[in-house]
């Protein structure tokens, strides 16, 4: 599917824990298996019914960013690649397991998790993808979002939950017909647009496990499954959260002038639900797929918050803190977005959460990393962090690609403010730790002003918790309890709750929470007057990040898809480089 661009080779890492699955297996003899795919990994793990990881596989897939300076911006998947990486995993822990002489595969039931609003469109005649996947913070829909919005972003809040903006699968599906002919075409054609599918990954992957091979150049499989679950559902801007179902109305005022189909959209169903049987994996052949979750849904389930008033934040690639509302949908007022967090099963009642999202937080990481040099991997950002007692001044906004929550400002971009000649990389690395968690501060805040609760904690997960200065900084900036659970592929571990919850691994939700258990604690111990200071400081910041892109840019867009990021303010970020680089010439003190 990717024309122009080289697809790379990544190595799968795999390991199986016999000691746990030797316990696991002892005491019940089952397990539940979970596909995690994110932005840039698929993991397949198994999962004890102990709630322990027994056995995990992980493989990276290639990031495609298309050249020239209309596509600036722009974030492509190969859905193939997606699907083989899947396969690839799995296979994988499989061999692990026979390693380990458990050949009977003892696989209940299989759950799926996965990167949201990343959008997909294929032929059902004969699976072949119509382009590549959109991925969820692509820049190209913009200037839609905001034609569509027509001076009012939330013009459709109130039965979507979500601002107009390029984030969600929606203003994707309008870009994918108005720019992809043969896709544009099939839909005109009364016979040929029942074949079309509109998709996330989740839906694409149960389509290809759930289907048979395709001998059409291009595809893998086809003739499968085609549905999603309502937590996917909800972030599309297609669907009213009351019903909870499709609305044609809402399909009609994005895609315009185009007509598509409710047909061309997967089939709505509970999180934890029996989807199907795996067909198109021999090794896994017959094994129940009976849960699909967005990923941080998937991670407020396996932080086991199932009731109203219980919260998570997620530290991964962005940053994403979501609190549970119960079967009340909370419209917000400051900038967070109304969401679905679950079903389980038909007759399960729905539960909402508010959710705010931020777009760069990992990644941030990985831009130190990648693009500036400044450390070789992620955790020498800790240690570079602690040869400096504090930021000494020294703030970076990551709003590469805009401010999401709660400020939805897609005319901000990234700026590293505060710098004097006594700054070094240290510095640099600890500003954009604590960019994470000033963002984190950002939205609990407005999520308590839209739904007031009583929060003393606030469990947490994600790659980035392994940090344990920046877990503290988190800790003092919230002035709360921060906890770190056992298990920290909350993800995964959600989506495979969910699972074993529709084959019986587990009766009910009283029994998942006994499973929980807590790694580590940070208590907060700084100086109010030092917080205080540390915030005003990042809200100046903030400010300076604002107004890079003009009006009349912001205009174009609604002409030209992808010129937004094409007016980047690369005058900005030229001098960003050269006071990096400067501090690169630095001795770490």
């Amino acid at each position: 599917m990717v024309d122009g661009e080289t697809k790379k080779t990544f190595p799968v890492k795999a390991w199986v824990d016999e000691k746990i699955l030797a316990e696991g297996l002892k005491m019940k003899p089952e397990l539940i298996g979970s596909i995690d795919n994110g932005t840039s990994s698929t993991r397949f793990l198994l999962f004890t019914p102990q709630g322990k990881i027994g056995a995990s596989a992980q493989v990276e897939y290639t990031q495609y960013f298309p050249s020239g300076e209309d596509k600036s911006g722009w974030h492509e998947h190969d859905p193939v690649e997606i699907w083989e990486s899947v396969v690839t995993c799995i296979q994988a822990v499989l061999k692990e397991l026979e390693k380990a002489k458990i050949k009977d595969r003892p696989i209940a039931a299989i759950g799926i998790t996965n990167q949201r609003e990343t959008t997909i469109a294929w032929d059902a005649d004969t699976g072949v993808p119509y382009y590549n996947a959109i991925v969820w913070d692509d820049l190209r829909t913009t200037g839609i979002a905001d034609e569509i919005a027509q001076g009012n972003a939330d013009r459709f809040r109130g039965k979507t939950g979500l601002p107009l903006a390029s984030y969600f699968a929606g203003t994707k599906v309008k870009w994918l017909v108005d720019n992809v002919p043969q896709l544009r075409q099939d839909l005109r054609d009364r016979e040929k647009s029942s074949s079309v599918r509109f998709g996330t990954v989740d839906s694409w992957l149960l389509y290809q496990l759930t289907g048979t091979k395709s001998r059409a150049q291009g595809a893998a499989n086809f003739n499968g499954m085609f549905a999603t679950d309502v937590s996917n559902a909800s972030r599309w801007l297609f669907l009213d959260l009351k019903t909870v179902q499709w609305d044609q109305g809402l399909v009609d005022a994005i895609c315009s002038p185009h007509k598509v189909p409710l047909s061309a959209l997967p089939t709505i169903m509970p999180s934890s639900h029996h989807y199907g049987v795996c067909q198109s994996i021999s090794e896994i052949q017959g094994v129940p797929l009976t849960a699909i979750l967005g990923d941080q849904q998937a991670a407020l389930f396996g932080q086991c918050a199932f009731d109203a008033g219980k919260a998570k934040c997620t530290y991964g690639t962005g940053l994403f803190l979501m609190k549970n509302t119960g079967t009340r949908q909370v419209a917000s007022t400051h900038g967070m977005l109304t969401t679905v967090a679950y079903q389980i099963g038909q007759k399960g009642k729905v539960y909402y959460a508010l959710e705010g999202s931020v777009s760069h937080s990992g990644s941030t990481i990985q831009w130190l990393r990648d693009k500036l040099n400044i450390i070789q991997s992620a955790p020498e950002s800790e240690s570079l962090a602690k040869g400096t007692q504090s930021n000494e001044g020294l703030y970076l906004v990551p709003a590469f690609a805009g401010l999401f929550a709660p400020h939805w400002r897609s005319d901000a971009r990234a700026c590293i403010v505060g710098m004097t000649a006594s700054h070094h990389k240290g510095h640099i690395c600890r500003a954009a730790l604590e960019a994470a968690c000033y963002q984190a501060r950002e939205v609990f805040e407005a999520i308590v002003a839209d739904s007031p609760f009583d929060l003393k904690s606030l469990s947490v997960d994600g790659g980035a918790t392994e940090n344990r200065l920046m877990m503290q900084f988190q800790s003092d900036m919230l002035d709360l309890t921060v906890i770190r659970p056992e298990v920290g592929e909350t993800t995964a571990l959600g989506a495979a709750f969910a699972a074993g919850l529709a084959v019986g691994v587990w009766k009910d939700l009283e029994e998942l929470n006994k499973l929980r258990a807590i790694k580590e604690k940070f208590q907060p111990s700084m100086d109010a007057r030092v917080r205080e200071k540390n915030w005003q400081g990042w809200q100046k910041a903030v400010s300076r990040s604002l107004g890079w892109i003009d009006s009349d840019a912001v205009e174009d867009t609604t002409e030209r898809a992808g010129s937004l990021a094409e007016m980047a303010p690369y005058v900005a970020l030229t001098g960003l480089a050269l006071g990096v680089g400067f501090l690169l010439g630095q001795r770490n003190k």
